[in-house]
């Protein structure tokens, strides 16, 4: 199964990222812009990143009530990105609903589902009065998305297996939590290392830190690549 990866751009705006994505063209595909950069200059920097050749995965976890959430895409669908994410906690209706302005707007866009973010614990889960395991959680959610009509979901890399069990090999997957080995974990506590993730079926994996913070970022790149080629031809 073919799998891309997605620089996260942590930053608050195009100017701090810059540097990076020069030293990455030719690396890297997709970027991830999320809502550090996305509240701090709002929709120019999404039109300025793709104006320099890359992707965009906008990642603003829209979450409202329905007409508010298929209002948001139908504005946010008119600027050059290619996948944007929803909360699945939101419910079938506003995913539905969400559905029907993509495909009104923009056919070619990919919404995505979020289920349990890759921060979150059992423990944490438990505090929000969710009384299952995260995987439990996550395919629940999953499943509803799916049965919406979502046709992607961001899940983390623990839970691609029963995800893949569970649905159809048409959805799409997409990764973050992703650490190559001995990399700090950070704020994720729902890990695997690229090749593991690209080995159980992920479509995507979103990687931020790692590349950002390297001392060298085109080698730290370069090396996730290769992991995500031979584990994706193994």
């Amino acid at each position: 199964m073919a799998c891309d990866l997605i620089l996260v751009l942590d930053e608050p705006s195009p100017k701090s990222v810059e540097p990076l994505l020069k030293q990455l063209v030719g690396e890297v595909t997709w970027v991830k812009i999320g809502l550090q950069m996305y509240t701090a200059c709002g929709p120019d920097c999404v039109r300025e990143i793709a104006g320099w050749g890359f992707k965009v995965f906008l990642d603003l976890k829209l979450h409202d009530i329905p007409n508010t959430v298929a209002r948001a895409v139908e504005s946010v669908a008119r600027l050059p990105i290619e996948m944007l994410t929803l909360q699945t906690s939101g419910g079938k209706p506003m995913m539905r609903e969400a559905i029907k302005a993509q495909q009104a707007a923009k056919p070619s866009l990919l919404l995505l589902g979020v289920t349990v973010l890759t921060s979150m614990s059992e423990a944490d889960l438990r505090e929000t009065g969710v009384p299952t395991a995260p995987e439990a959680q996550v395919v629940r959610l999953a499943t509803l998305a799916i049965d919406s009509g979502m046709s992607g979901l961001v899940c983390s890399p623990l839970e691609i297996a029963p995800l893949r069990a569970s649905l159809s090999p048409h959805v799409r997957l997409i990764v973050p939590g992703i650490r190559p080995a001995g990399s700090k974990a950070d704020d994720q506590t729902r890990i695997l290392t690229p090749a593991q993730a690209a080995r159980a079926g992920a479509n995507y994996l979103v990687v931020g830190r790692p590349i950002s913070q390297a001392p060298d970022p085109v080698a730290a790149t370069r090396t996730i690549l290769r992991d995500i080629e031979e584990a994706s031809s193994s």
